[in-house]
């Protein structure tokens, strides 16, 4: 039941920020709904246990990458002035009331010892449904798959090195017109 609710209210969440970041007229509000969404969608790959792709889904995409859209968007510029009044009344305490409902919930579920954070916790662990954790991804990386793993990594540092290679090249600037003519 415990994971019906979260389901719905994480797919309510991700749902609404996807419309946020398509309606919004501010950049930067399309940005928090595409954290908004990003967030609810780790919480979900958490209640299918996969904990490593949770991970990286907070960490590579609501972090580094958001980050990264959020400095495009402030050097492109957003300098106009905006209302700031609250156009819908007792919007304050109504979003105080529903936080208030929402962690006696929580503190009442977790008071009763019905609520279990991880859902295998609750019960015992099955190997077939533990795959998306990082010591059942880390296993055969790092045991069979060691050698594909190190390769890769030194392609990409190659990668890397030729890419800074490139970029810091510089051609000699011709000084006189008969050598850029080729007299």
């Amino acid at each position: 039941m415990v994971e019906l609710v979260v389901f719905v209210l994480m797919g309510g969440g991700a749902l609404a920020g996807g419309v946020t970041v398509i309606k919004a007229r501010n950049p930067v509000y399309s940005a928090m709904g595409l954290l908004g969404t990003l967030f609810a969608i780790a919480v979900l790959y958490v209640m299918q246990l996969a904990h490593f792709v949770a991970a990286v889904q907070v960490i590579v995409y609501a972090g580094a990458v958001l980050t990264l859209f959020l400095f495009v968007i402030m050097m492109v510029g957003v300098d106009k002035e905006e209302d700031v009044r609250e156009t819908i009344p007792h919007q304050r305490r109504l979003a105080l009331a529903l936080g208030l409902i929402a962690i006696g919930i929580v503190v009442s579920l977790v008071a009763r010892g019905r609520f279990a954070w991880v859902p295998v916790a609750s019960a015992a662990a099955d190997p077939q449904a533990t795959n998306g954790t990082v010591q059942a991804l880390a296993e055969p990386m790092f045991t069979d798959w060691v050698l594909a793993f190190e390769a890769t990594a030194l392609l990409l540092t190659i990668a890397a090195a030729g890419t800074i290679a490139l970029a810091s090249f510089r051609r000699p600037v011709a000084d006189t017109a008969a050598e850029r003519t080729g007299v």
